[in-house]
């Protein structure tokens, strides 16, 4: 197999275009699940899983490294002491990320007694010094994700003097999950699912605030969902759909960016993957924590359950590597 495609032709330092991204995903938005993406999509804007500041600041590994062809990257960063905030910025900064996000959204027990994720949302004095220190000190953008609201603080007022004073702050793009969060009572799997979802208050928000670049995310499954929402709001945020189907990234600069670039296929997908793999194996890595982003690679095609039960098998054994991914998309049928 060979093509002549390249990766990605984005120059960092750009506009980055953000009608459409990749959810930051824990322990799923890795560096190698973004280059994977990157193959497929040439303007999708990508996010790094969440980085804590101490994991960035006193970690003994390398928590930042990412692919060149991953731009437009994102680094989503948790915490709240605003110095360590800070200083992470200008560490993102000097490895090149393209804008710092500040997770306002995550409900899990572990991120509240670090007192960052959704809690902050009840702060957002402390979210709008945050986003008043990071960027005075950097010449990238610092951008909030956050929820709709909080246990009982789910007003739509509540959202509006949460958005309205971390605006003021500096912050000019807020993407916002369109569900409120329960700290206590559910787990963060739970919060993804079981509170309803309310498009309409951020399309509200949206009209409020019309100067600022609002992001939607929460439940969306299609593209045709997408750019309804795009009619309301500036950019989605896909998550879960991605990552089960990741293929159809491969639609998205045409269904959403309205760009004329070729499509890749998936023997082009694969053709890129092999060397990638060989390589990281080859540096000491293992082909599993390549490959158990590929499962869904084939969804839709005959022989994707073959294909998703030879990687689950094989990839996980010592000495694997791209022959793995080949062997897996030699049991699909490609349609005609």
């Amino acid at each position: 197999m060979t093509t002549n495609k390249t990766p990605n032709p984005y120059i960092p330092g750009s506009t980055i275009d953000h009608r459409l991204s990749v959810a930051p995903m824990l322990d799923w938005t890795d560096k190698h699940s973004r280059y994977f993406y990157r193959l497929m999509s040439q303007h999708t804007v990508l996010y790094t899983e969440m980085v804590t500041t101490g994991a960035i600041l006193r970690g003994k590994g390398d928590y930042l490294s990412y692919n060149e062809a991953e731009h437009p990257l994102v680094l989503q960063l948790g915490g709240s002491d605003v110095k360590a905030m800070t200083e992470c910025a200008k560490i993102a900064e000097q490895y090149g990320y393209d804008e710092v996000n500040i997770n306002v959204g995550c409900p899990s027990d572990r991120v509240q007694n670090g007192r960052f994720g959704a809690c902050l949302m009840a702060e957002p004095s402390l979210v709008a010094e945050c986003v008043d220190k990071m960027q005075a000190a950097t010449n990238i953008p610092v951008t909030v994700k956050s929820r709709i609201g909080i246990d009982d603080l789910d007003s739509y007022e509540f959202l509006h003097t949460f958005i309205e004073q971390v605006a003021q702050a500096g912050c000019q793009h807020f993407i916002i999950h369109a569900r409120k969060a329960w700290l206590t009572g559910l787990s963060p799997k739970q919060n993804r699912d079981v509170p309803p979802l309310d498009y309409k208050r951020v399309y509200k928000i949206k009209n409020a605030f019309n100067n600022l670049n609002i992001s939607i995310n929460g439940g969306i499954k299609t593209f045709t969902e997408a750019n309804f929402h795009l009619q309301h709001i500036d950019g989605v945020m896909i998550g879960r759909e991605i990552y089960n189907s990741p293929f159809m990234l491969a639609d998205a600069d045409t269904e959403i960016y309205q760009s004329n670039v070729e499509k890749i296929s998936r023997t082009e997908v694969i053709d890129f993957m092999i060397p990638y793999i060989n390589n990281t194996v080859k540096d000491g890595g293992r082909a599993w924590h390549i490959l158990r982003h590929m499962l869904g690679l084939c969804n839709g095609l005959v022989g994707a359950r073959k294909f998703r039960q030879h990687l689950s098998e094989c990839a996980g054994k010592d000495g694997a590597d791209g022959q793995v991914l080949l062997d897996a998309f030699n049991k699909v049928t490609l349609p005609e």
